[in-house]
């Protein structure tokens, strides 16, 4: 059966349009169409197939048990998110299962009815599925601090939620700096769910989000909670630090165009874990400079600190014993984390890098595997410009489609 990854929230014309598509299919003997059809109904003619019987195999495909189910998911979810609590009142009392199932109607982070209200906000339809005996008050609670939606968090521990151990990895993990001060000031411990007190920090330095704002607030924070933090280059670009930068400038200058490994991007000491593919970035980082460093993290300041202070725009990330390496700032200006997580999606750091006399035609061979994706396997890249990097690249959430343009309007 086709696997689809069901949206965080579903819009059912859409759907309904995919499963008219699908049945469209089926009747032109499209291959995998048929192969889906037959998995579900054995002995049927797939040219004769309904659209009650398209809708089925769709809502198969994204997961969901029925196309019923999924009709009630996308209500539900809705309704969620317009903070209707007449509708989600309705839609529970008429099928009160719903109040224990996934409001998506699949398994996955959001949760039922009172955690996805919880996520979003949405406090008058968590209020609502309290009174209609929601039972996941904790896992709703540690949603809202995971989204900062402080008001929600302080009704669901009116409600009995605790700060258990544990609790602040869910804001280090979205880099919601408002969320973990609310927890730090709630007396919520820094640390995961086994007491290790360095695993939120790993977790701050290592993760796919990207908010600068958040991240500098949130090593702020574990600072004030007797972290100790040491002025190196890579982290004065974590905490966003420019006057470390500074004072780092004053011993020796020579610190702006050096290169770095991953073990110093993302220390041990700081809870960062042995195994480098956690350490969450697009264009591959290790034996990277500064600059390429400020561009997945999407550190604008710290970007324009390095160019005033003498930052190569044109360094090449060291080369490997097996060749790969030696690309410059520019080819993370459009293979970056940053767009992946929707942060930067504008031509920002190609522009700056093109008008600090970035050179668009220097070539590179790369490989990367990204974790935590579909496809983790190894992916190389040989002797590529920085618009051939970024048009190849097999994870298409991560390149700057802006910064491609740009840089091929140059090159024409």
């Amino acid at each position: 059966m086709t696997s689809l990854h069901l949206p965080v929230r579903p819009n059912l014309e859409q759907l309904r349009h995919q499963a008219k598509d699908l049945l469209a299919e089926l009747r032109a003997s499209d291959e995998l169409a048929i192969l889906d059809f037959k998995e579900l109904f054995a002995g049927k003619d797939p040219s004769l197939a309904k659209l009650s019987q398209a809708q089925y195999v769709l809502a198969r495909r994204y997961g969901v048990a029925s196309w019923n189910r999924l009709v009630l998911a996308c209500q539900m979810t809705d309704a969620i998110w317009r903070n209707d609590v007449s509708a989600v009142r309705e839609l529970i009392i008429k099928h009160p299962s719903l109040i224990t199932e996934d409001a998506r109607g699949v398994k996955g982070n959001w949760g039922p009815p009172m955690s996805y209200a919880a996520t979003v906000g949405a406090s008058e339809v968590v209020e609502l599925c309290s009174q209609l005996g929601a039972a996941d008050i904790q896992f709703a609670f540690e949603r809202a601090c995971l989204r900062g939606n402080l008001s929600t968090a302080k009704l669901l521990i009116a409600k009995g939620a605790i700060l258990n151990d544990g609790i602040v990895m869910g804001p280090c993990e979205t880099l919601n700096g408002t969320g973990l001060e609310f927890l730090f000031q709630n007396g919520a411990k820094m640390v995961d769910h086994e007491g290790n007190r360095l695993a939120p920090v790993g977790l701050v330095l290592q993760t796919y989000s990207r908010n600068p704002q958040g991240k500098h607030l949130c090593l702020e924070l574990m600072r004030r909670q007797g972290l100790e933090i040491p002025k190196t280059p890579s982290m004065a670009i974590h905490c966003g630090r420019t006057d470390w930068l500074d004072e780092l400038y004053a011993q020796d200058p020579a610190f702006v165009n050096g290169t770095y490994r991953l073990d110093e991007i993302y220390p041990r000491s700081m809870g960062c874990s042995e195994d480098p593919s956690y350490g969450l970035h697009g264009t591959p980082l290790n034996g990277a400079g500064l600059l390429h460093m400020a561009i997945d993290y999407d550190e604008v300041e710290i970007g324009r600190w390095l160019l005033d202070h003498g930052a190569d725009v044109n360094l090449r990330a060291e080369v490997d014993s097996d060749g790969f390496g030696g690309q410059t700032p520019l080819f993370h200006a459009v293979v970056n984390q940053s767009v992946s997580t929707q942060q930067r999606k504008d031509a920002y750091w190609a522009k700056l890098l093109i008008d600090a006399g970035a050179e668009v035609s220097t070539r590179a061979t790369l490989r990367k595997a990204i974790r935590f994706y579909d496809d983790e396997s190894e992916h190389q890249y040989r002797d590529v410009s920085a618009v051939e990097w970024g048009e190849r690249f097999h994870g298409v959430e991560w390149r700057n489609l802006s910064a491609l343009a740009l840089i091929k309007s140059i090159n024409n």
